[in-house]
């Protein structure tokens, strides 16, 4: 294996460069007769897609996906499904200076390392602009989660940089460039604003869930849903931590807080973050990320040349001050995989049976 195949039953391979003439994917195992258009998929490259803020980098790309088979007269055929995402405002030029130079906190030195050998146009097969296929896939999955068991996906900020965002509402996340859930976001935009004037950068926390969750989903010891739910989000670039549920906070939490009590009308609680003993407890799914500082800024840092010697580095270009503001579609369309991918081997191995319980819905929101 070689890194670029993700999933199981459904698996999606991804290929293409940053600043190669294409990126896409070919997506393996979607069931057929599920109904498919790019019209289905093309509303979360949108929310992804660059150039949407001015807080974002202002990369013209349209991202507009081309479905190249898998579909026949409107319907999957259960054949590789191939989608196509054009790149079209490269700017190559602006990466001349790091041909020669290691970005701090990049992946052009363990590139080269590894390979030999590597393409610094755009970061290559390191940039951000390969989670655009993954956002594809992830909104086929979302599709055929949502006609089989009523699943939603959906993601939020909930802080960026030092200042932590209190959440309000769902409502208000569609309504910003920040995927915030609240009303005013203006000192958000102040803080934008003065970070991109600094000539620096700043992480990012996001929330995901997953409603709708069918219980039982999940494989013990090693294929756990929420293992395989870390692992989705460890392949985010950027992504540097990962909590299920209470996360590092049920360290400080006693035994009698933690564990969510049943009761008929539900569990109580939902510190295990929709999973138990690796199986989905039919509890909404809930999971945090945590993204660092984006790598390529325009202040000059230490580093040392392909030679070894010391020097500095200016990343010129478009470049995300805040690369999770654009993270929020592409976490949902992680959760997405993995979900998808569980249940098509849980229908495998299970087929018709039964659960001795009918799923418990959570009596919180």
């Amino acid at each position: 294996m070689s890194g670029n195949t993700f999933g199981t039953l459904f698996a999606v391979t991804n290929f293409g460069e940053s600043h190669g003439p294409a990126i896409g994917c070919v997506i393996d195992g979607c069931p057929p007769g599920l109904a498919l258009a790019e019209a289905d998929i093309q509303p979360d490259l949108d929310r992804r897609r660059p150039g949407t803020s001015r807080h974002v980098t202002q990369r013209n790309e349209a991202d507009r996906v081309e479905i190249l088979s898998g579909v026949y007269e409107g319907k999957t055929t259960g054949t590789p499904i191939g989608l196509l995402i054009r790149n079209t405002d490269q700017r190559s030029r602006d990466y001349g200076e790091v041909v020669s130079k290691f970005r701090p906190g990049h992946a052009d030195y363990v590139y080269l390392q590894k390979y030999g050998l590597r393409d610094p146009r755009g970061g290559g097969r390191a940039s951000a602009r390969l989670t655009a296929p993954m956002v594809g896939a992830g909104a086929v999955a979302k599709k055929w989660l949502r006609e089989a068991f009523g699943v939603e996906f959906r993601a939020c900020m909930q802080q960026v940089g030092e200042i932590a965002i209190p959440f309000e509402s769902w409502e208000h996340v569609p309504n910003n460039p920040f995927f915030a859930p609240v009303a005013d976001v203006a000192h958000l935009e102040a803080y934008m604003d003065a970070l991109r004037k600094a000539g620096d950068s700043c992480g990012a926390r996001l929330r995901v869930c997953a409603t709708g969750m069918p219980a039982g989903l999940g494989q013990p010891l090693f294929d756990k849903l929420d293992a395989d739910i870390a692992w989705a989000m460890m392949g985010i670039n950027a992504v540097k931590g990962v909590e299920i549920g209470a996360g590092f906070a049920s360290v400080a939490q006693r035994g009698t807080v933690h564990g969510d009590s049943l009761t008929p009308r539900g569990f109580a609680s939902n510190n295990a973050g929709g999973v138990l003993g690796g199986i989905s407890s039919g509890q909404d799914l809930e999971v945090s990320v945590a993204i660092k500082p984006t790598s390529s800024i325009i202040s000059p840092r230490d580093t040392i040349d392909l030679q070894g010697a010391p020097t500095q580095v200016v990343t010129k270009g478009r470049h995300d001050p805040c690369v999770g503001l654009r993270a929020a579609p592409i976490a949902e369309a992680m959760l997405a995989l993995v979900v998808m991918d569980h249940a098509l081997r849980h229908r495998a191995q299970c087929g018709d049976v039964d659960a001795p319980l009918a799923p418990i819905a959570s009596s919180f929101l």
